[in-house]
């Protein structure tokens, strides 16, 4: 038997042979290049080929260096503006686009193609800072963001205004750090970037502005509109119709007309004819012819116009036209007096049930305030089983409503303030309220005892927190007067009595107290001399038939009134 010799496949020696001839080549190219870059390579048209790592990145700063400090012009919607990349956070890599583009060592295909062709155009390596790029670009957002703008119809000077809606764009600061690199890396000059953004579209298009100037604006102000109520005529201009019109979206974005009723019941040219037109109603006047009510003065009944009774009249008006088509009829509310002639006596208007006065020294404030607040309380009218509020009745005690600065009690001392002297009319109302029976709902006294007062049937009133009210339980309608002079106030309730009489029976003083000497620097303070502070019932007793059929305590507790002398702060008292 021969022996066997190894034989080798054809495949495997040309294999063989195809790994040496690879390997050559890679050797020749090594040899060639010499570690340098590869010939005809470029960086956005910069020549690096056949120079070595460190000739080529010096290069590159040069030229990259120039190239990444040009600002990028930026858009969002139709806001543009400039970028400066170096604050941005971009930048260009010399060194780390040298290296991608050597390939030495880590790239044999294309050192073999370096023996047969160039290397190409490379694109830079672009480093990003996220932080400052976002930075930046939040920074670039409050100037870029844009709200929406809706459409809008407006009225000046009797003209119709448009304003065209706009969409809305709110920068995508994350989106655009990406498009701001793409953008650096590119380096067009003269191009404009569109960064990404959020769009919010008008809910007020322009088809609907043109829809509401051409069916209602226009036709608004084309001409005057005419109203006419009880006879009386007055005309309303197109400069004063615009300043009070509107036109406001509903939820589906349709502008809808909207007039201002009080403020153009308020212009001059609307206002005065109104007044000609307009009362209150009035109470029939009464008054005492001795104990019995007789009636001095007939009512009046009263006309208004409502807001509302404006408003209806003038709207569809707006879009009609011709003198004749723009006139209408205000629809007037007529208001019936409570008390009128024909009603006093129906509504048991026919005696006096009580009367009070209250005597005061003269001073300016107490007449002006005391004064005010009878006018206001003067003729009121309380129906059976209503309830009458002192504050509600005089409002508010400031100088718009004709009241003016005062003495009164604040703290356990006396002190300036708007309004005093008011008290003296509550005690007045209470006294006539006490005497009169009927029912009380709230009062209060004074904090210390006041000598012109009677002890432990009095009353003060506070604007929010103390009030002086009193319900009709008479079964029949009450009707107050109010009379103030110099010196004096007098409070009279007509009606018809529910008891012969009601008097008024003082207890003894008990828990008797002294006051304390006390010394202010406060600039309001006012000198108070001292009174004794005690505990008083009065006892209000109902007589019916010629008997007491009833007894009601009225408990009231006094501080001491202390001394009080007034000293300028810091002021040597000797």
């Amino acid at each position: 038997m021969r022996p066997r010799t190894a034989s080798v496949p054809p495949l495997a020696l040309a294999g063989g042979a195809l790994t040496v001839g690879v390997g050559a080549l890679y050797l020749a190219g090594l040899l060639l290049t010499g570690g340098q870059i590869e010939s005809g390579t470029t960086v956005r048209g910069v020549d690096i080929g056949g120079l070595s790592r460190a000739e080529a990145v010096r290069k590159l700063d040069e030229h990259l260096t120039a190239d990444g400090s040009r600002e990028l012009a930026v858009r969002v919607g139709d806001r543009g503006a400039t970028v400066d990349p170096r604050q941005a956070g971009l930048t260009f890599d010399a060194e780390r686009t040298v290296d991608r583009a050597a390939r030495v060592g880590s790239d044999p295909v294309g050192m073999i193609a370096a023996l047969f062709g160039s290397g190409g155009d490379q694109e830079p390596v672009v480093r990003v800072d996220e932080d400052k790029a976002r930075t930046a670009l939040g920074k670039l957002a409050k100037s870029l963001d844009q709200k929406v703008r809706e459409g809008a119809v407006g009225f000046a000077g009797g003209r119709v205004e448009q304003v065209a809606p706009h969409a809305g764009y709110a920068l995508d600061v994350d989106a655009a750090v990406g498009t701001l690199r793409a953008s650096f890396l590119r380096g067009e000059a003269g191009a404009v970037t569109v960064l990404p953004a959020r769009e919010t579209q008008p809910k007020v298009t322009a088809d609907e502005v043109g829809r509401a100037v051409r069916e209602f604006a226009r036709p608004a102000v084309s001409a005057p509109v005419t109203l006419t109520t009880g006879g009386k005529r007055f005309t309303i201009g197109q400069t004063v119709l615009g300043e009070h019109l509107t036109m406001r979206p509903d939820d589906a974005g349709r502008l809808v007309p909207e007039l201002d009723v009080k403020g153009l019941r308020a212009a001059p040219s609307v206002a005065r004819p109104l007044a000609g037109i307009t009362t209150t109603a009035a109470n029939a006047a009464v008054r005492l012819d001795g104990d019995r009510v007789v009636v001095a003065d007939d009512a009046r009944t009263g006309v208004q116009i409502t807001d509302k009774a404006l408003s209806k009249a003038v709207l569809p008006l707006l879009t009609r036209s011709g003198a004749a088509a723009r006139t209408g009829e205000v629809a007037a509310r007529r208001t019936p007096p409570q008390v009128t002639r024909e009603s006093a006596a129906r509504l048991g208007l026919t005696e006096k049930m009580s009367s009070f006065t209250v005597h005061f020294e003269p001073a300016a404030y107490r007449t002006k305030n005391i004064g005010r607040a009878a006018q206001l309380i003067n003729g009121s009218v309380v129906m059976p089983g209503r309830t009458w509020s002192f504050n509600r009745t005089v409002g508010q005690r400031t100088e718009a409503n004709g009241f003016g600065e005062g003495i009164m009690i604040l703290d356990g001392g006396f002190t300036k303030a708007p309004g005093g002297g008011v008290s003296t009319m509550a005690t007045t109302m209470f006294n006539a309220m006490f005497f009169a029976g009927v029912k009380p709902v709230e009062y209060g006294a004074h904090s210390f005892y006041i000598e012109r007062y009677p002890e432990g049937r009095e009353a003060t009133v506070a604007w929010g927190s103390l009030d002086l009210k009193f319900a009709n339980d008479s079964g029949h309608a009450l009707y107050i007067r109010a009379e103030a002079t110099d010196t004096s106030v007098t409070v009279t309730f007509l009606g018809t009595r529910k008891y012969d009489e009601v008097t008024s029976v003082t207890g003894p003083r008990t828990h008797v107290r002294q006051p304390e000497r006390k010394v202010s620097t406060d600039d309001k303070c006012v000198p108070q001399t001292p009174l004794e502070g005690f505990d008083v019932t009065v006892d209000r007793v109902f007589y019916a038939d010629g008997r007491e059929v009833r007894r009601e305590p009225f408990r009231t507790h006094y501080t001491p009134r202390d001394e009080i002398t007034c000293e300028v702060a810091g002021e040597d008292p000797q």
